[in-house]
């Protein structure tokens, strides 16, 4: 059972600033005045009574990637670590996602002999995210690049192994700096090494799936590579069946990675059922956080800094009506309901980019089933996506972010909101597609009129309410496109990103397929979303900002509840979850030093 740290005796960090290069192992915590052993699921009963709850070096707010991430640089420091989870599930929207890390100039890249520098990921930040603020000031950018390095060499030494995802390209590839395999994912863990803890974990897909399996994957009955990556995962799962492991990838094999180096090695502690209410600040300086939790108010104090790392504002309605003029469709964790934004601007925290989300197409969610992100499936041939009236109005493989933005912006003409994914029967028979593979899935959204299926393109116009005529044009002109291999309306296929997701045996493009040959489907497609990116604007070092620019001492940002360094795009792949480890392993050691 963990005891509480002690509440006088300050612990004594490291006076190193960064990880030695030549490190091979974990640096030693000091401990001073706090006894650590494994952190249980709930915190120690005292604290639970008592209005005055105990004392850490470093309060985190929040349970994802960010929120570990500067646990593990914290404690790496030799500081006390307490994180908050105001659900009953630990591990946030990075437990969900893909668990990529868009990190350039990694030292993965470097050990393959993999061309990149400071100065190419510079260069290409410059030119995909510009001028934003100062969430994107040169000086985060740089910190960002710079940072990279400590953030996979800490990692590795508390003994996570990372692999690259070779094949996946930046989302502009072809601009200068641009690269194709910048992207880290943890190797398939073993979930069983973090006990009962992974039964609250909020992981989504407990399969040892890795991000370069999956664009192969979807053709895994259609093409011969395809198919050899489904035997390869096949035999990677069986693996840890035979060998007594649950063998975990992408987001769930990312935070069962973290969990175990912040929580099992390090000594650090997680509260589950842990709503933060506010702020403490005692002159000009944030020292605690004030805590509901098991129906009582606490507060917990922080001698070095607080950081917010509690995810964005996607299942907060109100907000996003407020900011984004949509409810939203996100697939982020539903625990994201901007309290902690909203807590930081009462206590004069500058806020960026609030009107922006990590957008992209979702298929629509039906009943108690989740909207469905799209992300492959929309480079595939034989398929293309419409408006309301039948009209075509974007490059559907290109980044989803770019995507979604297209979708809020064809509103002005487009105002129902309404938007098709239309295929014909080759799409559904030679690919695997995630959102239609339950067929009581499938039968609910018949029911709501979200799936449409007609046996001639005529009738599905009539049923899915678009007009024919301009449907009919729509499929002529799009059909004469990908027999011709060129996309002279939106250059879909055009791009290395495009075409990764695309069919190689489809020619003379990967991406384009005419659609003609019935039965054809319609899907309900809407503006989804992977969470919010705009919230609190912070420094180089992931200090919260006021709008003047000062510094609010003691307290700091990363993740989604932080306005993004990637500005109002979407560099690479994980360019959601490598700001936010980077940023947040800075923030640990800032705090170890200040």
């Amino acid at each position: 059972m963990t005891t509480t740290p002690s509440a006088t005796t300050p612990t004594t960090p490291s006076t190193s600033a960064l990880v030695d290069p030549a490190r091979t192992e974990p640096r030693a915590p000091d401990r001073t005045g706090a006894e650590h052993t494994r952190a249980e699921h709930t915190a120690p009963e005292h604290a639970a009574l008592e209005h005055a709850g105990p004392t850490y070096d470093v309060v985190v707010v929040g349970s994802g990637s960010a929120a570990f991430a500067t646990a593990i640089g914290a404690a790496d420091e030799g500081l006390s670590v307490l994180l908050l989870e105001s659900t009953d599930k630990w591990g946030g929207s990075s437990a969900m996602s893909g668990g990529g890390q868009w990190l350039p100039n990694n030292a993965v890249m470097q050990r393959d002999g993999v061309a990149d520098s400071r100065e190419e990921a510079l260069e290409y930040l410059e030119l995909t995210v510009g001028d934003e603020g100062q969430s994107t000031s040169r000086a985060r950018k740089e910190a960002f690049v710079d940072g990279v390095a400590d953030w996979v060499d800490t990692t590795e030494c508390y003994g996570i192994t990372w692999a690259r995802a070779k094949e996946y390209p930046d989302y502009y590839p072809e601009l200068p700096g641009g690269k194709i395999g910048r992207a880290l994912e943890v190797k398939p863990v073993d979930s069983k090494k973090i006990g009962d803890w992974w039964d609250s974990a909020r992981a989504m897909m407990p399969l040892p799936i890795m991000t370069d399996d999956v664009w192969q994957i979807v053709r895994s009955w259609s093409t011969v590579d395809g198919m050899q990556r489904g035997v390869r995962l096949v035999t990677r799962i069986l693996g840890g069946v035979v060998t007594g492991k649950r063998l975990v990838g992408i987001g769930a094999g990312l935070m069962t990675a973290l969990f175990d180096v912040a929580v099992q090695q390090q000594g650090s502690e997680l509260w589950l059922d842990a709503k933060v209410t506010d702020l403490i600040v005692e002159d000009g300086r944030v020292v605690g956080v004030q805590v509901e939790r098991a129906g009582r108010e606490m507060t917990v104090r922080a001698r070095r800094g607080v950081m917010l790392a509690a995810g964005g504002f996607d299942h907060n309605t109100d907000m996003r009506q407020k900011h984004h003029g949509i409810e939203g469709d996100p697939s982020g964790g539903p625990g994201n309901l901007g309290q902690v934004h909203q807590i930081a601007a009462r206590h004069g925290a500058a806020m960026e980019l609030m009107d922006d989300a990590w957008w992209g197409a979702s298929i629509s969610g039906v009943g108690e089933h989740d909207p469905g992100f799209l992300v492959g499936e929309r480079s595939l041939p034989y398929m293309l996506i419409v408006d309301a009236q039948g009209r075509r109005f974007a490059n559907e493989a290109e980044s989803y972010v770019d995507l979604g933005h297209r979708m809020l912006e064809h509103l002005e003409h487009n105002p129902s909101g309404i938007y098709w994914m239309v295929s014909d029967i080759r799409h559904a028979r030679r690919y695997l597609r995630s959102y239609a593979m339950d067929p009581r899935v499938n039968k609910e959204m018949e029911e709501a009129g979200l799936r449409v299926v007609a046996p001639t393109l005529a009738e599905l116009a009539v049923k899915t309410g678009l007009d024919a005529e301009t449907f009919k044009a729509t499929i002529q002109r799009f059909n004469g496109f990908a027999r011709a291999g060129i996309d002279a309306d939106f250059g879909k296929g055009n791009s290395a990103y495009d075409r990764y997701y695309g069919d190689p045996t489809v020619h003379p493009n990967p991406c384009l397929g005419p659609v003609e040959r019935g039965p054809f489907t319609a899907y309900r497609v809407v503006i989804g979303d992977l969470g919010t990116k705009g919230g609190v604007v912070t420094d180089e070092w992931a200090r919260a900002l006021r709008e003047d620019g000062s510094v609010i001492e003691g307290l700091y940002a990363a993740g989604n509840v932080s306005a993004s360094v990637m500005g109002r795009t979407y560099p690479g792949p994980g360019s959601t979850i490598g700001p936010a480890v980077v940023f947040g392993m800075i923030a640990g050691r800032h705090m170890a030093r200040g």
